[in-house]
């Protein structure tokens, strides 16, 4: 998966792109998420935590988050209109080995997004300043304060909950995870994140490559994944289920099932 995120200083609607018109107008916000849907890349709109600037900027940052082609790059236009106009192949931009923490803080999405996530954020930013940005929506609301780490494109929940949520980010910088507060690699599919957290879980590697997928094989509700391990492939295997009732959202007027995968068995690894 591919990331494009936009600097949109000020208040967002429901949709960032589509219903922020003091920031964007919303043909051209329709315009950006086409062009970039068309493209395979997935667009959120950043801005920096705590009190606005009177000066706004319009900076962009574009990230490979394949495993094997990690890479984050920086520009800037003079206005709204130039995100239209930027290359979406990597040809442009100014490449940089810093991080970019997004944290969700998107309150007219949800608002546990806003009260969690901003918390979560001026914890972070005491630390990593210049890496620390709220971000938009990036879903899975009931795992809030979601966190977004690029380039690899690890997602985490519950930040707000860490002792220290910039631990999270100095274990990123050291390439290694923090499973209890991670979801998955936004670049694989939700039955292969949750393989490898039961693979971190039996084995213990917390490396943000270890177990790298060599295989899923799924057949009536059920899947089978390999994994690479040290010294030999572990084998996971999931079955689909539902939760009970929840709600997704703080602001959810209805509960509804979840879809999970469930562990049967976890084998091999030497």
């Amino acid at each position: 998966m591919r990331w494009l995120m936009l600097e949109l200083c000020g208040p967002w609607g429901h949709s960032a792109l589509l219903e922020s018109p003091a920031l964007l107008p919303s043909e051209l916000g329709r315009q950006i998420a086409q062009r970039a849907q068309a493209a395979d890349i997935r667009v959120a709109a950043i801005r920096r935590p705590g009190k606005r600037s009177d000066q706004r900027r319009w900076r962009w940052a574009l990230a490979d988050a394949r495993p094997g082609q990690e890479s984050l790059r920086w520009g800037e236009v003079d206005g709204p209109d130039g995100y239209a106009e930027i290359p979406l192949d990597g040809s442009v931009g100014t490449p940089t080995d810093e991080p970019l923490v997004a944290i969700c803080a998107h309150g007219k999405h949800d608002q546990c997004c806003a009260v969690r996530g901003r918390r979560a954020t001026s914890l972070i930013a005491e630390r990593y300043p210049e890496a620390t940005w709220e971000c938009s929506h990036l879903g899975g609301d009931r795992f809030a304060a979601t966190m977004l780490l690029l380039p690899h494109g690890l997602y985490y929940g519950h930040v707000d909950l860490a002792a220290d949520p910039a631990d999270i980010v100095t274990r990123y910088s050291e390439g290694r995870v923090v499973p209890r507060f991670l979801r998955g690699r936004s670049s694989y599919p939700a039955a292969v994140q949750v393989a490898q957290h039961h693979a971190r879980m039996a084995f213990g590697d917390d490396r943000i490559d270890a177990f790298a997928p060599l295989g899923v094989v799924e057949s009536d509700g059920q899947v089978e994944v390999t994994l690479a391990g040290s010294p030999g492939p572990v084998e996971v295997h999931l079955r689909e289920t539902f939760s009970e009732p929840i709600f997704t959202m703080c602001q959810a007027r209805s509960a509804g099932p979840v879809r999970r995968w469930e562990l049967v068995e976890i084998s091999g690894g030497g």
